[in-house]
């Protein structure tokens, strides 16, 4: 990440707490990523933290370091 905000974060979850704990969880990242799902949906990244619309997986990344595709994490179905 970008700033270092998430050094001290050992999973998605974590990640999910720490945006939310922030209040920024309804931000957008800075490029709309497009994800590739485990369950096989294709879909856009519309804001740092999202569900999956087919199986609820949610995905998260902070708001410093979403440029970067390979910051977006995985937190578990319905962690959001």
């Amino acid at each position: 990440m970008s700033c270092d905000c998430t050094t001290n974060l050992k999973d998605g979850k974590d990640l999910v707490d720490h945006v939310k704990s922030k209040g920024k969880e309804n931000f957008a990242p800075t490029f709309a990523h497009e994800i590739s799902c485990e369950c096989g949906e294709t879909f856009t990244l519309e804001t740092v933290i999202m569900n999956c619309p087919i199986c609820e997986m949610t995905y998260a990344v902070t708001p410093c370091g979403s440029q970067d595709k390979n910051n977006i994490m995985l937190a578990g179905i319905k962690y959001a």
